[in-house]
Parts: structure tokens; C-alpha cells; sequence
């Protein structure tokens, strides 16, 4: 599947551009959106080349027909159709008929910042590598449909706490998520032993970072670290990661090193020199070149234009 006509988006704005479809629902900046899809699909059949996508997606099919497909698997969508995939897959999907799809796309700093910063702990079927589609019980799915229209209102209010609003239903959301799709999931489902070593990865990615921000890590782990606690070589570790999600163990560590950064520099007791040492940086300038490389902003002007926004 690997192509060079395969493009990766990082958020939804970018990857409807990229096929000539309306983006003026969508904000880019937002790093959350909710629509129904019929409002930006013109006509049907519809489909979308094979893409990889940098974001968080979940589906609520009430009236709808089509397919969609995760790396090499494919799953209908139909009436009462739930479904969700995470970062680093490859994702196509074709939609025949569309009356009520509501879409809601997120990015995972908006989990972190507005949810909770150890959201995967509560919720850890986030890090599933394969969430297959469950068709619910029109009872069931009533319950999320009145979840998912309660946070598309908040969302096109204006409230001064809209962000708080949409996270605490969209909490409920996943808690339904949680109760009805995940308590009978079987993660052996997932497969191959490729898809283990990806989901423990996952885990002990999180681990550690929950790690650092408690100040209990020493420094930041590496590859050779993630290698040896799956007892594999590194090479064999980071060939399966890049494959199976499309993003380098060293992608994946900068950016929740990033991510952490940019939570503490929220925080305007800390200075940078601070955020530096409990980042396991040796000088405040590594860390600040580190940061501007991965975001285009030293921590300083980040912090600026956060308190400006």
C-alpha cells in the first residue's frame, strides 16, 4: 500500500482541500470539528484515495451506506455504525449513500489539553491499532446521537467555555464509547504479532511521559530503551513501528516531547530554563532550538502567542 501518491494530513481542513471539497466548517486551529458529512459531500457515490491521516476520528453513522478501510482491512458502514481510528494509519473510504453522518475529528493536544493529560489511561481503547465498526442497537445508538448533536451545538456556540463544554460531553461520549464497544474487545482481534509490538509501544510511550510530567523519569527514553523493554533489537523495533503507523520511534518521542512542552509552557510560573530541566534538556538553548525546530517558535514566542490567543 505504500505509494508515493500517498499523502499524509495532519489535520481534516488539509485533507478535504487536498480534494477540492468545502472546508469553511472545519477550523484548522481549533484541533476539534463536528459536522454531519452530508453538509460538505455534494453527491454520492464518494470516495477518497488512500491517505494517512495525523488524527483522531470517530463516526456516527444514523443513515448512511459505504465502506471504509484501515491499512488492509475493510469494515461496511451502515445504520447505527460506530466507529473510530486513531493517528499513523492508512484510511480510504467510499460512501454510496449519506443523509446522517456526523463526523467528529480531533487532534491529540486537544485530548490532552481540554480531556485529561493521561487520557489513555481511562480510555486506553484510544491506542488501539484496529477499532472495528460495531453496528449498535437503535436504542444504543440513540444514547450516542444524543451525545455527538449536544456537542455539535456547543460547538457552533460561542461560549467563553465552549472548549469545556465540548470536552466534558465528548468524556461522556467515550465513556459510552468505553461501555458498549469496548468491555467485550478482544485486543487479540488486532492480530499479527507486528500489531503487539505497536500497541505495547503505545503504552509504554504514555508510561514514561506520565513519568516525566510527575518528575519521576530520570531522563527521556530512546529507542535502544524502548527496544530493550520488548527485548527486540532496535533496528527490528523501529522497522515495525514505521510500518505499521507510518511515524519513526523518533517522531513519536519528539512529539510527546513537544506535547509536554507545550503543556508546561502554558503554565507562566515556569520559566523556560525550568521547563527545560524537568524536560531532561542539559541547557535551556538545546531545548529551545528543539522546540523551534518541531513548531517553527522558540518557547518563548509560543507562550506569547498563547497568552495573545
Amino acid at each position: 500500500m505504500e505509494s508515493k501518491e500517498i499523502r499524509t494530513f495532519n489535520n481534516l481542513q488539509d485533507q478535504y482541500r487536498s480534494m477540492g471539497m468545502p472546508v469553511d466548517l472545519i477550523d484548522a486551529h481549533a484541533g476539534f470539528t463536528i459536522f454531519n458529512l452530508k453538509d460538505v459531500v455534494n453527491a454520492v457515490p464518494f470516495s477518497s484515495p488512500v491517505s494517512r491521516l495525523n488524527f483522531f476520528v470517530f463516526s456516527f453513522t444514523k443513515q448512511g451506506q459505504g465502506w471504509y478501510s484501515i491499512d488492509e482491512q475493510t469494515f461496511e458502514l451502515g445504520p447505527g455504525t460506530v466507529y473510530f481510528t486513531n493517528p499513523g494509519h492508512f484510511r480510504a473510504y467510499q460512501w454510496n449513500a449519506i443523509e446522517e453522518v456526523y463526523l467528529i475529528t480531533l487532534s491529540e493536544e486537544f485530548l490532552r489539553e481540554n480531556v485529561h493529560p493521561d487520557v489513555f489511561d481511562e480510555f486506553p481503547f484510544l491506542l488501539a491499532e484496529t477499532f472495528p465498526a460495531r453496528v449498535t442497537t437503535p436504542e444504543v445508538f440513540a444514547e450516542f446521537e444524543q451525545l455527538y448533536k449536544a456537542i455539535h451545538k456547543e460547538y457552533l456556540a460561542r461560549s467563553p467555555f465552549r472548549k469545556k463544554l465540548i470536552a466534558n460531553l465528548f468524556v461522556v461520549l467515550l465513556l459510552k464509547i468505553k461501555e458498549y464497544c469496548w468491555l467485550d474487545y478482544n485486543p487479540i482481534y488486532e492480530g499479527n504479532r507486528g500489531s503487539k509490538i505497536v500497541r505495547d509501544f503505545k503504552q509504554q510511550l504514555e508510561q514514561h511521559y506520565r513519568e516525566v510530567r510527575a518528575g519521576k523519569a530520570e531522563r527521556l527514553l530512546v529507542l535502544q530503551d524502548y527496544a530493550d523493554m520488548q527485548s527486540l533489537h532496535s533496528n527490528y523495533l523501529s522497522n515495525v513501528i514505521k510500518a505499521k503507523t507510518g511515524k519513526p520511534v523518533g517522531t513519536w518521542i519528539a512529539e510527546k516531547t513537544i506535547a509536554e512542552a507545550r503543556n508546561q509552557l502554558k503554565n507562566a510560573n515556569l520559566s523556560v530554563k525550568e521547563i527545560a530541566y524537568h524536560l531532561h534538556f542539559a541547557e535551556a538553548a538545546h531545548f529551545t532550538n528543539y522546540f523551534k525546530k518541531h513548531t517553527g517558535l522558540s518557547p518563548v514566542e509560543y507562550r506569547k502567542k498563547q497568552v495573545s490567543s
